[in-house]
This record gives C-alpha cells, sequence and structure tokens, in this order.
C-alpha cells in the first residue's frame, strides 16, 4: 500500500499537467475560431471533446480529492480507461464524418460499438461533474431509443437498432452529442466563457463591488442594495450563478449582516440576486448566446428583448430590501473611508467599461457575436496592466485564461448529456406529442398553458446549470407555447427566465445552497428566503407573454409600453411589500390579501379591471402613508 499512495500522487499530476495542456488548447483553439479564422466543423467538435475529456477527468480527480477520498489505483485505472475510450470513440466519429464527405457511407453495426461506449464514457463524466440530474437526463435518451418501443400509450416509438440508435445519438452534426447545440457552444459561447473568468482575474470584480457600495450608499438598505446592484453587473459578465455568489458574496453578505439583516435574508438577497445576472444584459452568459443560434433572432436584439424585464426584476429585488429594512428598522448609515472610491479603481473601472463598450460597439458594427468577444477578451488582456496587482503578478491573467477554458470543458461535458436529449427527442417525435398532451391539459386558455409550461420548467430545470436546464425545458415546453401563437423569441424567453428561476426553487434550490454557507445560513431556509425575495420572476414572464411590446423587439408601440412599464412596477411594489406584511408600517392580513389581489388584476389586458386595480393600489399606499404618519404622530405625542 505504502507504494500505491506515490504511484497514485504521481498519476494524479500527470494527468493535472494534461489537462493544463488541454486547456491551454481549448483557450488556443476558442481563440482562433472565434476572431481569426475558421476551423473544419468536425474537427472543431471533435478536438473540442478530446480535450474536454482530458480536463473531464482531471477536475473530477481534483473534486475526488477535496471530498478527501485518495484516488485509489483502481480510480485511476477507471480513469484511465475513460480518457482511452473516450478518445477512440471520438476517432471514431471523426473518421466517419470524413467518409461521409468523401464517399456514399453509411454508418455500419461495428461503427455502433464505439459510439455506444463514448456515449457511456460522457455519461459517467456528466455524473461525476454535474450530477445525477443531468446524469439522468442523458440516460434517459439513450434508454428511450433503445427499449421505449416497449412502453405505453404516446410514449411508444417504431424502435431502433443499435446502429440507429449510434447514428442518431453520436454520428449525426445537427443533433446528438456533436450537434448543433455542441457547434454553438463551442464557436460562440466559449469565448465568452473566457471573458468572463479573465474579467474576474484581472481585478474587474472587486471595482465592480466599490461602484456598487457608493451608488447606494444612501440606501436604507445599503451592502444589500450594493448586492444587488453588483451581482447584476458581475452576474452579467461570468454567466454563472454559483460563480457570481461566491464571487461578489463572500464579501457583501458579512456586510449585509453587520448592517443588521439576519443571515437567511443576507444569503437569501445574494443567492436572488446572483441568479439574475444571467437575464441582465449586455452578456447575460451562455444561455442567450445559445437563444441567439437557436432563435435566429440576432444576439443585439436578444439583449435589447431582456432589458427590461431584467430592470423589472432587480426593481423588484430593491423593493424587496427596501421593505425588510423598513420592517426592522434598518436607517441609512454613513459611508466609511474605506468605501470610498480611490484613484486606482477610477483606473480599473476601465476593465470591465472598455472591454463591454467594444462587445457591444462590435455587435452594432455588424460583427459575429463571438468576433465581439475575441476582441473583448484581445481589448481586456492589453489593458489589465494598468492594474497595479496584475503588475505584481501577471500569472493572474494565465491562471484566468487556464480556469475559463476548465470551465468551458466541463460545461461541454454537460452538453453531451444535453445533446443526448435533443437527438433522442427528435429521432422520436416524443417533443410534439407531449406539445399535444399539455395541449390538451390547458384547453384553450393560453395563460393555464402557460401555469403548465411554468410547473414543468421549474420541475424539468431544479438543480441544473441554467444553460442545460433552458435547452431541456425549451426542448419539452416550447413547441406547446408556440402552438399558443406566441411568438418563438417570446416562447424562448419565457422558458428561459423559468430556467434561472429553477435555481431558486425548493428543495433543489442551487443558488440558496451556494450562499448559506458564506451566511452561516440554514440552507432549507434560506431557500424559501430565495423564493419569496425572486418571486417577481416567476410573474414577469407572464407580463411580456401578454405584453410582448415589453421586449421592444416584438409589437413596440410607445403608449402601450410606458402603460405596461408603469403598471409592472406598481404590481411589484405591491406585491413585495404584501409578502414582508409591510409598506411604512405593519400591514393587517385584510390589506396584505388586498394587496395581492390588487397587484395581480393590475396586469390583466382588459381596461376594465386593471384600470380600478390601479386606482384601489392608489389608494392603499395613500391610506398606508397616513397611517403610518398618524401613528408616527401618536408615538411622538405620547413622548
Amino acid at each position: 500500500m505504502t507504494d500505491a499512495a506515490p504511484t497514485a500522487s504521481v498519476t494524479t499530476r500527470l494527468f493535472a499537467i494534461a489537462a493544463a495542456i488541454a486547456c491551454l488548447a481549448l483557450g488556443l483553439i476558442t481563440l482562433y475560431s472565434s476572431g481569426i479564422g475558421l476551423i473544419d466543423p468536425k474537427l472543431h467538435r471533435a478536438a473540442g471533446f478530446a480535450l474536454a475529456l482530458i480536463v473531464a477527468v482531471s477536475v473530477s480527480q481534483k473534486r475526488r480529492a477535496e471530498r478527501g477520498a485518495t484516488s485509489a489505483p483502481f480510480h485511476l485505472v477507471i480513469d484511465f480507461a475513460l480518457v482511452v475510450v473516450g478518445l477512440w470513440s471520438i476517432w471514431s466519429f471523426h473518421f466517419v464524418q470524413s467518409e461521409m464527405e468523401t464517399a456514399l457511407y453509411d454508418v455500419t453495426s461495428k461503427d455502433a460499438w464505439p459510439a455506444l461506449a463514448g456515449l457511456v464514457v460522457f455519461l459517467e463524466l456528466c455524473r461525476r461533474l454535474w450530477g445525477w440530474g443531468l446524469f439522468g437526463v442523458g440516460t434517459f435518451g439513450v434508454v428511450y431509443l433503445l427499449f421505449g418501443q416497449d412502453l405505453p400509450s404516446i410514449l411508444a416509438h417504431s424502435g431502433f437498432s443499435l446502429k440507429e440508435v449510434a447514428e442518431a445519438l453520436w454520428y449525426n452534426t445537427n443533433k446528438g452529442v456533436f450537434g448543433s447545440i455542441t457547434n454553438i457552444v463551442l464557436s460562440t459561447v466559449f469565448i465568452f466563457i473566457i471573458f468572463g473568468v479573465l474579467l474576474e482575474g484581472t481585478g474587474a470584480g472587486d471595482t465592480l463591488l466599490k461602484f456598487a457600495f457608493l451608488a447606494t450608499r444612501r440606501t436604507r438598505g445599503g451592502p444589500a442594495h450594493a448586492a444587488i446592484l453588483s451581482s447584476s453587473m458581475f452576474g452579467t459578465m461570468s454567466g454563472s450563478t454559483v460563480a457570481n455568489i461566491v464571487g461578489t458574496g463572500t464579501f457583501t453578505i458579512p456586510m449585509i449582516k453587520k448592517r443588521g439583516f439576519s443571515p437567511t435574508f443576507a444569503a437569501g438577497i445574494e443567492a436572488t440576486a446572483s441568479s439574475g445576472g444571467q437575464i441582465m444584459p449586455p452578456i447575460m452568459g451562455a444561455a442567450a448566446l445559445v437563444m441567439a443560434d437557436l432563435t435566429g433572432v440576432g444576439y443585439l436584439s436578444i439583449i435589447v428583448a431582456a432589458l427590461f424585464p431584467a430592470l423589472f426584476y432587480y426593481f423588484s429585488l430593491f423593493s424587496a430590501v427596501t421593505v425588510e429594512a423598513r420592517r426592522q428598522g434598518i436607517d441609512v448609515q454613513e459611508m466609511t473611508v474605506d468605501d470610498e472610491i480611490t484613484r486606482t479603481d477610477m483606473i480599473n473601472s476601465v476593465l470591465f467599461v472598455g472591454p463591454i463598450l467594444v462587445v457591444i460597439g462590435s455587435l452594432l458594427a455588424g460583427m459575429s457575436t463571438s468576433a465581439s468577444g475575441f476582441y473583448a477578451v484581445v481589448v481586456l488582456v492589453l489593458l489589465c496592466a494598468i492594474n497595479p496587482e496584475v503588475r505584481r503578478d501577471p500569472s493572474r491573467v494565465w491562471k484566468s485564461f487556464l480556469k475559463g477554458a476548465e470551465s468551458g470543458a466541463t460545461l461541454l461535458i454537460a452538453i453531451a448529456a444535453i445533446g443526448i436529449l435533443v437527438g433522442s427527442l427528435d429521432s422520436t417525435g416524443l417533443g410534439l406529442k407531449l406539445a399535444n398532451v399539455i395541449a390538451a391539459i390547458r384547453g384553450e386558455s393560453l395563460f393555464s398553458a402557460l401555469l403548465v409550461a411554468m410547473a414543468g420548467a421549474l420541475i424539468l430545470g431544479m438543480g441544473m446549470p441554467t444553460l442545460p436546464a433552458y435547452l431541456i425545458i425549451i426542448l419539452v415546453m416550447g413547441p406547446a407555447i408556440q402552438a399558443l401563437g406566441v411568438s418563438m423569441l417570446t416562447a424562448h424567453m419565457f422558458v428561459f427566465y423559468y430556467g434561472v428561476a429553477s435555481s431558486l426553487t425548493p428543495p433543489v434550490a442551487i443558488a440558496a445552497y451556494a450562499a448559506a454557507p458564506i451566511a452561516r445560513a440554514n440552507p432549507l431556509m434560506t431557500a424559501f428566503m430565495s423564493f419569496r425575495l425572486g418571486m417577481a420572476k416567476f410573474i414577469i414572464p407572464f407580463v411580456f407573454a401578454f405584453y410582448p411590446t415589453i421586449l421592444i423587439v416584438e409589437e413596440f408601440s410607445l403608449l402601450p409600453f410606458l402603460w405596461i412599464t408603469a403598471r409592472t412596477c406598481f404590481c411589484i411594489w405591491l406585491f413585495s411589500s404584501a409578502l414582508s406584511g409591510f409598506d411604512r408600517r405593519k400591514l393587517t392580513i385584510p390589506e396584505i390579501v388586498i394587496r395581492f389581489v390588487t397587484a395581480f388584476t393590475c396586469l390583466a389586458t382588459d381596461p376594465m379591471f386593471h384600470v380600478p386595480a390601479v386606482c384601489l393600489g392608489l389608494a392603499l399606499i395613500a391610506f398606508d402613508v397616513r397611517a403610518a404618519r398618524t401613528a408616527a404622530s401618536n408615538s411622538e405625542a405620547a413622548q
């Protein structure tokens, strides 16, 4: 045993070195394909998965070590076998695709074995890196193709042989593991993942926090409002809820608690704010980039469409914090000297302002999304020398570049499972069958159909990162929503929001579970707090489904746009105060109930309902203000 441990340690280090080289190669390929020249699609996909395979095995070894489990020789043999078998199956994909380009080539039974082996390898890596949820999704795709013909009713299909399964899930460049979604991630998403990690590593995130504290220094919420503002800006760059929480929460959560808020509230507001970063323009993370390709709508249009729904969401969080601060009697506090913006901070602000302006400017100039990401990375690398900390430790840039490539590689493993589901649904037509079932359940009501879609989306997305959640939801729910006359962009935005919201939905609220340990709060109570604070995220998709003018790029008309914007903000305030049971004073139960009903009625499409509701809401707020002043006067008189 004494000889086995050093051998295992050496082998693990060799895997780590190989993974670092693979990350470097993956990063360089991404830079080249984004801004310099095109790479043969089949070679790009094969090389991407081959490098991601090596990185994924090494990352799984690191996570095993973090859990305190040593890598026994048995584990290392399995890891080595995964790499060898995985590379063999990827080579088989490249060989078959090359043959198809040069001659009439049909997939044979012999080709099925490396394909099936590849499916097993990537599903196992998906289990290690992303948990049982995505593993189950991918496994369902394979098992359903193989044995679905024996299922009852609409679940049954005509049956697939091993060769046909291999062709549908492995040797197809439109669907399956190497399908169009993989192409989108490799050609567009990867460069922005690297960009987001570089922004964090070069010091842009720290400067963002300081500016957020400066902007919110005169608000009751103080650091809680700063957490919302910084998470919206940081999250749009990182595209990851958990990364956002770790990046900003370690600093903001202790300060929110210090201001007087409870640990559960501090963790809940950080989790809720961080999850919203992915719906906040101008970058919005990986899911928005994929949405642009899937819908055929320009990325710039996606950014414009997402702007006001995102602003509504963050307004709801600001409202929730303001109400909570009033309820706990927390007042505005003066900014300390440590919070002040220094000359270095002003200089470092260029690190995030410059690259984001490059992204927007490149898109306006008509460049591709990937090219705008490439030029943003180039500008960021050139500008990072202005940060004194980067000059003292230039390796920060190098480490961030490798970390970004590693993040992209692990995402690609998740995309393999999604590709399997795509191939399975497309080959069997199950998605369309489910759409018909949803249509039968909801009848002719758009509202009931959206409710069914919302429930299904939250269930399907639980415990998954946003991009896989969004892809699964749109595959299953998208056809049903579009069948009701909802436009493609609106349908995609609808399920995208619930893909993000699923990270806040108990019991599998991954955002809350990431924030709770930082605040030393109960994870389950934090999940319920996040759910309450983020309730507006469950309402806003219904608003733009019934009022597409909110998305600006769809049926825009100025007066209806201004009217629904005002009503939505008013609804959010009534809703937030009702959830807290407090406005300027503690609300009675009848007042809470009336506020809830009024808030929802304000969003009714018929003026016969929403105009009286707005008037009633204004009367409720006026009554609250008057009652609060009367109570304050009586209190002063009593003293």
